[in-house]
């Protein structure tokens, strides 16, 4: 059945549907929290859902499309199209405020501004020209912490570690 056949779903309600899809690798944040949604539209009667990924090579990506066009299916909606917009890349700066939280409620320090835009302390560059500020514990709060890896659980998260509660922690990087 197209939409033409069927009700012709309200856009709020799609947009709906569509915060109740979680990230397959951070369950407690949807898509719509990520930023990962650009856009969603008709087309004659195609629903057509524009997503960004947060990096080109993400791994989760299939499951992303996959869950969306699920979401939709179980919503009755059985026209629609997924299109991946590549340019303007994906930032961190997308991600909703509630995503934030529920990364850190989750243990995971929510990215802060976008490195494009973050002041540079030039005392705290590494060997590899990186700028590392410190970052807070979704533990306990602490801003003493350290870095222990560019990579965590996934290729968009650091690993750090706090030196006060010594608890380990991903850090979501800014893009």
């Amino acid at each position: 059945m197209t939409v033409s056949e069927q009700t012709r779903f309200d856009i709020n309600d799609v947009w709906q549907w569509l915060d109740a899809v979680p990230d397959p690798e951070i369950p407690v944040v949807s898509v719509i929290d990520l930023g990962i949604v650009r856009d969603v539209r008709f087309e004659d009667e195609q629903l057509v859902v524009t997503i960004t990924p947060t990096y080109s090579g993400c791994p989760a990506m299939q499951v992303i499309e996959d869950n969306i066009l699920e979401a939709l299916r179980e919503n009755g909606v059985d026209d629609a199209r997924l299109d991946v917009q590549l340019s303007p890349a994906w930032t961190t700066d997308w991600m909703s405020e509630r995503g934030k939280e529920n990364l850190r409620g989750y243990g995971i320090a929510p990215p802060g501004e976008s490195a494009g835009t973050q002041v540079i302390d030039i005392s705290r560059i590494t060997r590899s020209g990186r700028n590392v500020l410190p970052q807070t514990c979704p533990h306990c709060g602490s801003k003493h912490t350290e870095r222990v890896s560019e990579f965590g659980s996934t290729p968009c998260k650091a690993l750090h570690r706090c030196l006060d509660c010594a608890e380990p922690f991903d850090y979501f990087k800014p893009f």
